[in-house]
Protein backbone atom coordinates (compact mmCIF):
# COMPACT_ATOMS: atom_id res chain seq x y z
CA UNK A 1 0.00 0.00 0.00
CA UNK A 2 1.40 3.38 -1.02
CA UNK A 3 0.93 6.54 0.98
CA UNK A 4 0.82 9.98 -0.64
CA UNK A 5 2.12 12.82 1.50
CA UNK A 6 0.67 16.20 0.63
CA UNK A 7 2.82 19.27 1.12
CA UNK A 8 1.31 21.69 3.64
CA UNK A 9 -0.23 24.89 2.35
CA UNK A 10 2.03 27.88 2.74
CA UNK A 11 0.72 30.32 5.32
CA UNK A 12 -0.52 33.67 4.04
CA UNK A 13 0.85 36.91 5.47
CA UNK A 14 -0.48 37.44 8.98
CA UNK A 15 -1.77 33.86 9.20
CA UNK A 16 -0.41 31.08 11.38
CA UNK A 17 1.12 27.98 9.81
CA UNK A 18 -1.42 25.38 8.62
CA UNK A 19 -2.17 22.63 11.17
CA UNK A 20 -1.51 18.95 10.87
CA UNK A 21 -4.44 16.53 10.77
CA UNK A 22 -3.93 15.62 14.45
CA UNK A 23 -3.97 19.17 15.82
CA UNK A 24 -6.51 20.74 13.46
CA UNK A 25 -9.54 20.41 15.73
CA UNK A 26 -7.87 20.94 19.08
CA UNK A 27 -9.22 19.72 22.43
CA UNK A 28 -12.28 21.97 22.56
CA UNK A 29 -13.82 21.89 19.10
CA UNK A 30 -16.88 19.64 18.58
CA UNK A 31 -16.80 16.92 15.96
CA UNK A 32 -19.36 18.85 13.94
CA UNK A 33 -19.77 22.62 13.84
CA UNK A 34 -23.31 24.00 13.69
CA UNK A 35 -23.97 27.57 12.42
CA UNK A 36 -24.95 30.10 15.06
CA UNK A 37 -28.55 30.24 13.77
CA UNK A 38 -28.95 26.55 14.69
CA UNK A 39 -27.48 26.91 18.16
CA UNK A 40 -29.95 26.19 20.95
CA UNK A 41 -30.04 28.47 23.99
CA UNK A 42 -29.73 26.34 27.07
CA UNK A 43 -32.01 28.43 29.25
CA UNK A 44 -34.69 28.43 26.57
CA UNK A 45 -34.47 24.64 26.22
CA UNK A 46 -34.69 24.19 29.99
CA UNK A 47 -37.66 26.57 30.15
CA UNK A 48 -39.44 24.53 27.47
CA UNK A 49 -38.83 21.31 29.43
CA UNK A 50 -40.09 22.93 32.62
CA UNK A 51 -43.23 24.22 30.91
CA UNK A 52 -44.02 20.80 29.43
CA UNK A 53 -43.45 19.14 32.81
CA UNK A 54 -45.80 21.61 34.50
CA UNK A 55 -48.49 20.89 31.91
CA UNK A 56 -48.08 17.12 32.41
CA UNK A 57 -48.26 17.46 36.20
CA UNK A 58 -51.47 19.50 35.96
CA UNK A 59 -53.08 17.01 33.55
CA UNK A 60 -52.10 14.01 35.68
CA UNK A 61 -53.39 15.73 38.82
CA UNK A 62 -56.71 16.37 37.09
CA UNK A 63 -56.87 12.73 35.99
CA UNK A 64 -56.28 11.50 39.54
CA UNK A 65 -58.83 13.97 40.94
CA UNK A 66 -61.54 13.04 38.41
CA UNK A 67 -61.21 9.35 39.25
CA UNK A 68 -61.20 9.89 43.00
CA UNK A 69 -64.17 8.95 45.16
CA UNK A 70 -65.73 10.69 47.01
CA UNK A 71 -65.70 14.14 45.35
CA UNK A 72 -62.09 15.41 45.61
CA UNK A 73 -60.98 18.56 47.34
CA UNK A 74 -59.92 21.05 44.66
CA UNK A 75 -57.70 22.80 47.20
CA UNK A 76 -55.89 19.54 47.97
CA UNK A 77 -55.22 18.57 44.37
CA UNK A 78 -54.39 22.13 43.26
CA UNK A 79 -51.84 22.44 46.06
CA UNK A 80 -50.46 19.03 45.10
CA UNK A 81 -49.83 20.11 41.49
CA UNK A 82 -48.16 23.38 42.49
CA UNK A 83 -45.99 21.70 45.10
CA UNK A 84 -44.89 19.01 42.60
CA UNK A 85 -43.73 21.59 40.07
CA UNK A 86 -41.97 23.56 42.82
CA UNK A 87 -40.25 20.40 44.09
CA UNK A 88 -38.76 19.72 40.65
CA UNK A 89 -37.32 23.23 40.64
CA UNK A 90 -35.93 22.98 44.17
CA UNK A 91 -34.03 19.79 43.34
CA UNK A 92 -32.64 21.29 40.11
CA UNK A 93 -34.31 18.86 37.76
CA UNK A 94 -33.54 21.17 34.82
CA UNK A 95 -29.80 21.68 35.15
CA UNK A 96 -28.68 18.54 33.24
CA UNK A 97 -25.05 18.76 34.38
CA UNK A 98 -22.44 17.49 31.95
CA UNK A 99 -21.12 14.94 34.43
CA UNK A 100 -24.53 13.98 35.76
CA UNK A 101 -25.59 10.40 34.95
CA UNK A 102 -29.11 9.51 33.89
CA UNK A 103 -29.74 7.67 37.16
CA UNK A 104 -28.67 10.66 39.27
CA UNK A 105 -30.88 12.93 37.18
CA UNK A 106 -33.90 10.64 37.61
CA UNK A 107 -33.20 10.54 41.34
CA UNK A 108 -33.50 14.34 41.40
CA UNK A 109 -36.87 14.08 39.66
CA UNK A 110 -38.15 11.42 42.05
CA UNK A 111 -37.04 13.22 45.21
CA UNK A 112 -38.45 16.51 43.92
CA UNK A 113 -41.87 15.00 43.28
CA UNK A 114 -41.88 13.15 46.62
CA UNK A 115 -40.96 16.35 48.46
CA UNK A 116 -43.71 18.22 46.65
CA UNK A 117 -46.29 15.59 47.58
CA UNK A 118 -45.21 15.62 51.24
CA UNK A 119 -45.39 19.40 51.51
CA UNK A 120 -48.75 19.54 49.75
CA UNK A 121 -50.30 16.94 52.03
CA UNK A 122 -49.06 18.76 55.11
CA UNK A 123 -50.72 21.92 53.81
CA UNK A 124 -54.11 20.26 53.20
CA UNK A 125 -54.05 17.78 56.11
CA UNK A 126 -56.77 19.67 57.99
CA UNK A 127 -59.16 19.15 55.03
CA UNK A 128 -58.58 15.38 54.54
CA UNK A 129 -58.45 12.29 56.72
CA UNK A 130 -55.06 10.61 57.20
CA UNK A 131 -55.95 7.42 55.25
CA UNK A 132 -57.35 9.46 52.38
CA UNK A 133 -54.27 11.69 52.32
CA UNK A 134 -52.02 8.62 52.17
CA UNK A 135 -53.95 7.11 49.25
CA UNK A 136 -53.87 10.42 47.38
CA UNK A 137 -50.10 10.69 47.91
CA UNK A 138 -49.44 7.17 46.62
CA UNK A 139 -51.69 7.50 43.56
CA UNK A 140 -50.40 10.93 42.57
CA UNK A 141 -46.70 10.18 43.14
CA UNK A 142 -46.87 6.87 41.25
CA UNK A 143 -48.56 8.41 38.20
CA UNK A 144 -46.44 11.55 37.98
CA UNK A 145 -43.16 9.72 38.65
CA UNK A 146 -43.79 7.11 35.96
CA UNK A 147 -44.75 9.64 33.29
CA UNK A 148 -42.21 12.35 34.17
CA UNK A 149 -39.51 9.72 34.59
CA UNK A 150 -40.06 8.64 30.99
CA UNK A 151 -40.11 12.24 29.81
CA UNK A 152 -36.86 13.06 31.57
CA UNK A 153 -35.17 10.08 29.93
CA UNK A 154 -36.11 11.72 26.64
CA UNK A 155 -34.99 15.19 27.83
CA UNK A 156 -31.65 13.82 29.06
CA UNK A 157 -31.02 11.98 25.78
CA UNK A 158 -31.85 15.10 23.75
CA UNK A 159 -29.41 17.18 25.80
CA UNK A 160 -26.61 14.64 25.34
CA UNK A 161 -27.20 14.46 21.59
CA UNK A 162 -27.36 18.26 21.24
CA UNK A 163 -24.09 18.63 23.11
CA UNK A 164 -22.35 16.09 20.90
CA UNK A 165 -23.46 17.71 17.65
CA UNK A 166 -22.47 21.20 18.85
CA UNK A 167 -25.97 22.70 18.89
CA UNK A 168 -26.22 23.36 22.61
CA UNK A 169 -22.78 24.50 23.73
CA UNK A 170 -21.78 28.06 22.73
CA UNK A 171 -18.69 28.54 20.55
CA UNK A 172 -16.16 31.26 21.29
CA UNK A 173 -12.84 32.46 19.90
CA UNK A 174 -10.25 34.24 21.99
CA UNK A 175 -8.28 37.30 20.91
CA UNK A 176 -4.92 37.54 22.66
CA UNK A 177 -2.72 34.64 23.78
CA UNK A 178 -2.38 36.11 27.29
CA UNK A 179 -2.26 34.51 30.76
CA UNK A 180 -5.94 35.41 31.20
CA UNK A 181 -6.72 33.56 27.95
CA UNK A 182 -4.77 30.57 29.25
CA UNK A 183 -6.80 30.52 32.48
CA UNK A 184 -10.08 31.00 30.60
CA UNK A 185 -9.35 28.12 28.21
CA UNK A 186 -8.22 25.89 31.10
CA UNK A 187 -11.46 26.60 32.97
CA UNK A 188 -13.58 25.86 29.90
CA UNK A 189 -11.70 22.66 29.15
CA UNK A 190 -12.59 21.48 32.65
CA UNK A 191 -16.23 22.53 32.62
CA UNK A 192 -16.99 22.08 28.87
CA UNK A 193 -19.52 24.90 29.19
CA UNK A 194 -18.24 26.51 25.97
CA UNK A 195 -16.17 25.38 22.99
CA UNK A 196 -13.04 27.40 22.23
CA UNK A 197 -12.63 27.14 18.46
CA UNK A 198 -9.38 29.05 18.19
CA UNK A 199 -7.14 31.88 19.29
CA UNK A 200 -6.18 34.97 17.29
CA UNK A 201 -3.24 37.19 18.19
CA UNK A 202 -1.71 40.11 16.29
CA UNK A 203 1.71 39.13 17.59
CA UNK A 204 1.86 36.07 15.33
CA UNK A 205 5.65 36.07 15.29
CA UNK A 206 5.84 36.00 19.10
CA UNK A 207 2.57 34.21 19.92
CA UNK A 208 2.69 30.53 20.90
CA UNK A 209 1.61 27.83 18.46
CA UNK A 210 -1.36 27.03 20.70
CA UNK A 211 -2.88 27.78 24.09
CA UNK A 212 -3.72 24.64 26.06
CA UNK A 213 -3.90 22.79 22.74
CA UNK A 214 -6.26 25.36 21.16
CA UNK A 215 -4.52 26.47 17.99
CA UNK A 216 -3.56 30.07 17.23
CA UNK A 217 -5.30 30.56 13.87
CA UNK A 218 -3.72 33.87 12.87
CA UNK A 219 -3.98 37.59 13.54
CA UNK A 220 -7.12 39.72 13.65
CA UNK A 221 -6.79 40.55 9.95
CA UNK A 222 -7.05 36.83 9.17
CA UNK A 223 -9.99 36.70 11.58
CA UNK A 224 -12.17 39.12 9.57
CA UNK A 225 -12.82 36.69 6.73
CA UNK A 226 -12.00 33.43 8.47
CA UNK A 227 -14.32 30.59 7.54
CA UNK A 228 -14.82 29.64 11.18
CA UNK A 229 -16.50 32.94 12.16
CA UNK A 230 -20.11 32.04 11.10
CA UNK A 231 -19.93 29.30 13.74
CA UNK A 232 -18.77 31.67 16.52
CA UNK A 233 -21.27 33.00 19.07
CA UNK A 234 -18.91 35.23 21.00
CA UNK A 235 -15.49 36.85 20.63
CA UNK A 236 -13.58 37.22 23.91
CA UNK A 237 -10.78 39.79 23.95
CA UNK A 238 -8.19 38.93 26.64
CA UNK A 239 -5.74 41.80 27.10
CA UNK A 240 -3.53 43.22 29.86
CA UNK A 241 -5.07 45.87 32.10
CA UNK A 242 -2.80 48.66 30.87
CA UNK A 243 -3.26 48.00 27.14
CA UNK A 244 -6.00 50.59 26.56
CA UNK A 245 -4.67 51.69 23.19
CA UNK A 246 -4.54 48.09 22.02
CA UNK A 247 -8.13 47.53 23.17
CA UNK A 248 -9.31 50.55 21.17
CA UNK A 249 -7.51 49.31 18.08
CA UNK A 250 -8.96 45.82 18.43
CA UNK A 251 -12.50 47.11 18.93
CA UNK A 252 -12.20 49.38 15.89
CA UNK A 253 -11.02 46.46 13.78
CA UNK A 254 -13.46 43.84 15.06
CA UNK A 255 -16.52 46.09 14.74
CA UNK A 256 -16.61 44.87 11.14
CA UNK A 257 -17.85 41.52 12.45
CA UNK A 258 -21.48 40.80 13.48
CA UNK A 259 -20.43 38.51 16.34
CA UNK A 260 -20.94 39.54 19.96
CA UNK A 261 -17.72 40.88 21.51
CA UNK A 262 -16.88 40.83 25.22
CA UNK A 263 -13.79 42.06 27.02
CA UNK A 264 -11.87 40.19 29.70
CA UNK A 265 -9.31 42.56 31.20
CA UNK A 266 -6.35 40.81 32.78
CA UNK A 267 -5.45 42.19 36.20
CA UNK A 268 -3.05 41.21 38.91
CA UNK A 269 -5.78 39.67 41.09
CA UNK A 270 -7.25 36.45 39.68
CA UNK A 271 -9.59 35.70 42.59
CA UNK A 272 -12.61 37.21 40.84
CA UNK A 273 -12.01 35.55 37.46
CA UNK A 274 -14.05 32.43 38.24
CA UNK A 275 -17.33 34.35 38.20
CA UNK A 276 -16.28 36.20 35.06
CA UNK A 277 -15.39 32.92 33.32
CA UNK A 278 -18.82 31.51 34.21
CA UNK A 279 -20.49 34.60 32.73
CA UNK A 280 -18.46 34.32 29.54
CA UNK A 281 -19.18 30.62 29.24
CA UNK A 282 -22.91 31.27 29.69
CA UNK A 283 -23.55 27.92 31.34
CA UNK A 284 -26.09 26.31 28.97
CA UNK A 285 -28.54 24.77 31.42
CA UNK A 286 -28.40 26.84 34.58
CA UNK A 287 -31.37 27.11 36.92
CA UNK A 288 -34.12 29.13 35.31
CA UNK A 289 -35.32 32.44 36.68
CA UNK A 290 -37.15 33.41 33.49
CA UNK A 291 -36.39 33.12 29.79
CA UNK A 292 -33.94 35.78 28.56
CA UNK A 293 -35.43 38.45 26.35
CA UNK A 294 -33.31 37.58 23.31
CA UNK A 295 -34.28 33.92 23.53
CA UNK A 296 -37.97 34.82 23.76
CA UNK A 297 -37.66 37.22 20.84
CA UNK A 298 -35.97 34.56 18.71
CA UNK A 299 -38.62 31.99 19.66
CA UNK A 300 -41.45 34.41 18.87
CA UNK A 301 -39.93 35.36 15.53
CA UNK A 302 -39.34 31.75 14.53
CA UNK A 303 -42.92 30.81 15.47
CA UNK A 304 -44.18 33.73 13.41
CA UNK A 305 -42.08 32.59 10.44
CA UNK A 306 -43.33 29.02 10.61
CA UNK A 307 -47.03 29.87 11.02
CA UNK A 308 -47.32 32.77 8.57
CA UNK A 309 -44.74 31.27 6.19
CA UNK A 310 -46.65 27.99 5.94
CA UNK A 311 -49.94 29.79 5.27
CA UNK A 312 -48.27 32.06 2.70
CA UNK A 313 -46.74 29.08 0.90
CA UNK A 314 -50.12 27.35 0.60
CA UNK A 315 -51.80 30.54 -0.68
CA UNK A 316 -48.94 31.36 -3.06
CA UNK A 317 -48.61 27.84 -4.51
CA UNK A 318 -51.00 28.45 -7.48
CA UNK A 319 -49.25 31.74 -8.32
CA UNK A 320 -45.85 30.06 -8.10
CA UNK A 321 -46.99 27.34 -10.52
CA UNK A 322 -48.18 29.96 -13.02
CA UNK A 323 -44.92 31.92 -12.73
CA UNK A 324 -42.89 28.75 -13.24
CA UNK A 325 -44.92 27.90 -16.37
CA UNK A 326 -44.50 31.44 -17.76
CA UNK A 327 -40.72 31.32 -17.23
CA UNK A 328 -40.49 27.94 -18.94
CA UNK A 329 -42.45 29.19 -21.97
CA UNK A 330 -40.66 32.55 -22.16
CA UNK A 331 -37.00 31.55 -22.34
CA UNK A 332 -34.80 28.44 -22.24
CA UNK A 333 -33.17 27.46 -18.97
CA UNK A 334 -34.14 26.38 -15.47
CA UNK A 335 -37.12 27.90 -13.68
CA UNK A 336 -35.17 28.53 -10.47
CA UNK A 337 -32.08 30.63 -9.85
CA UNK A 338 -29.79 29.96 -6.90
CA UNK A 339 -27.36 32.44 -5.42
CA UNK A 340 -24.99 32.42 -2.46
CA UNK A 341 -25.87 35.21 -0.08
CA UNK A 342 -24.93 36.31 3.42
CA UNK A 343 -27.20 35.07 6.20
CA UNK A 344 -27.14 35.35 9.97
CA UNK A 345 -23.69 35.93 11.44
CA UNK A 346 -22.15 36.12 7.93
CA UNK A 347 -23.07 32.50 7.22
CA UNK A 348 -23.23 31.80 3.48
CA UNK A 349 -26.63 30.42 2.48
CA UNK A 350 -28.13 29.46 -0.88
CA UNK A 351 -31.15 31.65 -1.64
CA UNK A 352 -33.82 30.54 -4.12
CA UNK A 353 -35.52 32.83 -6.64
CA UNK A 354 -37.47 32.48 -9.85
CA UNK A 355 -35.11 33.05 -12.78
CA UNK A 356 -35.67 36.53 -14.22
CA UNK A 357 -32.62 36.77 -16.51
CA UNK A 358 -31.47 34.90 -19.56
CA UNK A 359 -29.79 31.71 -18.45
CA UNK A 360 -26.60 32.49 -20.41
CA UNK A 361 -26.35 35.89 -18.67
CA UNK A 362 -26.92 34.67 -15.10
CA UNK A 363 -24.77 36.55 -12.59
CA UNK A 364 -24.52 34.37 -9.49
CA UNK A 365 -21.79 36.59 -7.97
CA UNK A 366 -23.70 39.87 -8.48
CA UNK A 367 -20.66 41.50 -10.04
CA UNK A 368 -23.03 43.70 -12.05
CA UNK A 369 -26.24 44.92 -10.43
CA UNK A 370 -29.44 45.25 -12.43
CA UNK A 371 -30.07 48.58 -14.17
CA UNK A 372 -33.07 50.10 -15.93
CA UNK A 373 -33.82 48.37 -19.24
CA UNK A 374 -31.17 45.74 -18.46
CA UNK A 375 -30.83 43.54 -21.56
CA UNK A 376 -30.21 40.46 -19.39
CA UNK A 377 -33.76 40.54 -17.94
CA UNK A 378 -36.42 38.55 -19.82
CA UNK A 379 -39.98 39.73 -20.56
CA UNK A 380 -41.43 37.61 -17.76
CA UNK A 381 -38.45 38.56 -15.62
CA UNK A 382 -39.30 42.27 -15.80
CA UNK A 383 -42.82 41.59 -14.53
CA UNK A 384 -41.89 39.25 -11.69
CA UNK A 385 -39.06 41.53 -10.56
CA UNK A 386 -41.30 44.61 -10.59
CA UNK A 387 -43.93 42.77 -8.50
CA UNK A 388 -41.34 40.85 -6.42
CA UNK A 389 -42.94 37.55 -7.43
CA UNK A 390 -39.40 36.31 -8.12
CA UNK A 391 -38.84 36.29 -4.34
CA UNK A 392 -41.65 33.81 -3.54
CA UNK A 393 -39.38 30.69 -3.53
CA UNK A 394 -37.59 32.22 -0.56
CA UNK A 395 -40.51 30.97 1.52
CA UNK A 396 -38.66 27.64 1.40
CA UNK A 397 -35.58 29.38 2.88
CA UNK A 398 -37.82 30.77 5.63
CA UNK A 399 -39.30 27.38 6.53
CA UNK A 400 -35.78 25.86 6.49
CA UNK A 401 -34.70 28.44 9.09
CA UNK A 402 -32.12 30.17 6.87
CA UNK A 403 -34.22 33.31 6.42
CA UNK A 404 -37.07 35.13 8.12
CA UNK A 405 -40.19 36.72 6.67
CA UNK A 406 -38.97 40.12 7.88
CA UNK A 407 -35.37 41.21 8.13
CA UNK A 408 -32.53 42.83 6.20
CA UNK A 409 -32.54 41.72 2.58
CA UNK A 410 -29.80 39.14 1.90
CA UNK A 411 -27.08 40.55 -0.34
CA UNK A 412 -25.07 38.35 -2.66
CA UNK A 413 -21.62 37.29 -1.47
CA UNK A 414 -19.13 39.70 -3.02
CA UNK A 415 -21.82 42.11 -4.28
CA UNK A 416 -20.29 45.23 -5.77
CA UNK A 417 -21.43 48.83 -5.93
CA UNK A 418 -19.62 50.23 -8.92
CA UNK A 419 -16.08 48.87 -8.77
CA UNK A 420 -16.02 48.48 -4.98
CA UNK A 421 -17.35 45.60 -2.88
CA UNK A 422 -20.44 46.96 -1.11
CA UNK A 423 -19.34 45.63 2.29
CA UNK A 424 -16.29 47.92 2.22
CA UNK A 425 -18.33 51.10 1.85
CA UNK A 426 -19.85 51.10 5.35
CA UNK A 427 -18.03 50.15 8.54
CA UNK A 428 -21.25 48.81 10.11
CA UNK A 429 -22.19 46.75 7.03
CA UNK A 430 -21.80 43.40 8.84
CA UNK A 431 -24.12 44.58 11.63
CA UNK A 432 -27.05 43.92 9.29
CA UNK A 433 -26.16 40.22 9.65
CA UNK A 434 -26.96 40.19 13.37
CA UNK A 435 -30.41 38.93 12.41
CA UNK A 436 -31.61 36.48 9.81
CA UNK A 437 -32.21 38.07 6.39
CA UNK A 438 -35.82 38.55 5.33
CA UNK A 439 -38.03 38.40 2.26
CA UNK A 440 -39.19 41.91 3.11
CA UNK A 441 -38.00 44.44 5.64
CA UNK A 442 -37.95 47.92 7.09
CA UNK A 443 -35.65 49.13 4.30
CA UNK A 444 -37.92 47.69 1.60
CA UNK A 445 -41.04 49.55 2.79
CA UNK A 446 -39.05 52.76 3.21
CA UNK A 447 -37.90 53.02 -0.39
CA UNK A 448 -34.58 51.13 -0.21
CA UNK A 449 -35.49 48.26 -2.48
CA UNK A 450 -33.55 46.67 -5.31
CA UNK A 451 -29.95 47.44 -6.31
CA UNK A 452 -27.73 49.85 -4.39
CA UNK A 453 -25.74 51.64 -7.09
CA UNK A 454 -24.02 54.36 -5.06
CA UNK A 455 -22.20 54.50 -1.70
CA UNK A 456 -25.00 56.74 -0.37
CA UNK A 457 -27.61 54.09 -1.19
CA UNK A 458 -25.53 51.44 0.58
CA UNK A 459 -25.23 53.63 3.69
CA UNK A 460 -28.96 54.32 3.73
CA UNK A 461 -29.78 50.60 3.33
CA UNK A 462 -27.45 49.65 6.20
CA UNK A 463 -28.80 52.44 8.43
CA UNK A 464 -32.39 51.26 7.88
CA UNK A 465 -31.42 47.62 8.49
CA UNK A 466 -29.59 48.40 11.73
CA UNK A 467 -32.51 50.57 12.90
CA UNK A 468 -34.87 47.62 12.33
CA UNK A 469 -32.63 45.16 14.21
CA UNK A 470 -32.51 47.48 17.22
CA UNK A 471 -36.31 47.93 17.24
CA UNK A 472 -37.48 44.48 16.10
CA UNK A 473 -40.64 43.17 17.71
CA UNK A 474 -43.57 40.94 16.83
CA UNK A 475 -45.83 43.95 16.19
CA UNK A 476 -43.26 45.77 14.06
CA UNK A 477 -42.90 42.63 11.92
CA UNK A 478 -46.67 42.45 11.45
CA UNK A 479 -46.73 46.13 10.44
CA UNK A 480 -43.96 45.57 7.87
CA UNK A 481 -45.75 42.52 6.44
CA UNK A 482 -49.00 44.48 6.11
CA UNK A 483 -47.24 47.45 4.49
CA UNK A 484 -45.26 45.34 2.01
CA UNK A 485 -48.03 44.80 -0.56
CA UNK A 486 -49.16 48.46 -0.82
CA UNK A 487 -45.50 49.52 -0.99
CA UNK A 488 -44.87 47.10 -3.86
CA UNK A 489 -47.98 48.20 -5.74
CA UNK A 490 -47.08 51.86 -5.36
CA UNK A 491 -43.38 51.46 -6.19
CA UNK A 492 -42.61 52.60 -9.71
CA UNK A 493 -39.27 54.29 -9.15
CA UNK A 494 -36.98 51.54 -7.90
CA UNK A 495 -35.27 49.31 -10.43
CA UNK A 496 -35.79 45.62 -9.74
Amino acid sequence: MSVTVLAPRKAAKGEAAPPTAVERRGPSRPARLAPSRLRLQGRAVAAAFQGLDALVVVLLTLAVAMNWQPTPSLLAFGTLALAGVAGLGVFKAYEFGRRESLMLHLARVGVGLALGAALALLAVAPFMSAPEAGRVAVAWTASTLSVLGGLHVVWWSMIQRSRKNGRLTPNIVVVGATPAADRLIAALLRSRDANVLGVFDDRVGRAPHDVRGVRVLGDTRAMIGHRIMPYVDRIVICVPQNARQRVRQLMARLRLLPNEIVLLVEGGDTSGEAAEFERLADVPLATISGMPRDAWRAFSKRTQDLVIGSIALVLAAPIMLLVALAIRLDSPGPVMFRQRRHGFNNEEIVVWKFRSMRHDAADADATRQVTADDDRVTRVGRFIRRTSLDELPQLFNVLAGEMSLVGPRPHAVGMRTGDVESARLVAEYAHRHRMKPGITGWAAINGSRGPVNTPEEVRRRVALDVAYIERQSFWLDLYILLMTIPCLLGDRSNVR
